[in-house]
């Protein structure tokens, strides 16, 4: 049976992305030793750590910081859902996201702003806005890569309730 290390080394290069008490839940790994292996792992730069939006990610160190980034998104089920709606079907008007994805325009507002400053997606200067993926053919093949877990989608989904009910 493989040492704890190499099972966490293992798991995060098979799931690039994945968020730090995931691993912990995945692997039934106590949280206190998936915290001492992971810094470990990052320390020796076996594995590369990325923190975005309040929350740290873990990464085969061969993906880039935008990669990683991307990946970071994608394991979130409405910055996914906007990331596949903008590929699908070409440029999207943020207003058009809010309806295909049945979501409060605030919502859709925030993620897209936060997936531009990341340099994802990007904003036309024209106007109407529509919003474009910064890379396309990299984030489609990223995408292909990971899906949100369910604690992610939970977590989604919670705080699309409350944003609906502050609309």
């Amino acid at each position: 049976m493989p040492d704890t290390r190499t099972q966490i080394r293992r798991h995060v290069r098979d799931t690039p992305g994945v968020h730090f008490n995931q691993v912990g839940r995945d692997l039934d790994i106590a949280t206190g030793q998936v915290q001492y292996h992971l810094r470990r792992l990052v320390r020796d730069d076996e594995l590369a750590v990325e923190r975005v939006g309040g929350r740290t990610h873990y990464f085969d160190p061969s993906f880039d910081p935008w990669e990683r980034r991307v990946l970071a998104f994608l394991r979130r089920e409405t910055a996914r859902g906007i990331l596949v709606r903008i590929h699908a079907g070409g440029p999207k008007r943020p207003k058009t996201l809010a309806g295909d994805l049945d979501l409060a325009r605030s919502t859709i507002s925030w993620h897209v702003s936060t997936l531009v400053e990341n340099g994802i997606v990007e904003k036309s200067e024209d106007r109407p806005m529509t919003l474009a993926l910064s890379r396309p053919n990299r984030t489609v093949e990223l995408l292909e890569l990971v899906s949100p877990s369910l604690p992610d989608r939970l977590v989604d989904r919670f705080v699309r309730t409350v944003d609906e009910l502050l609309e």
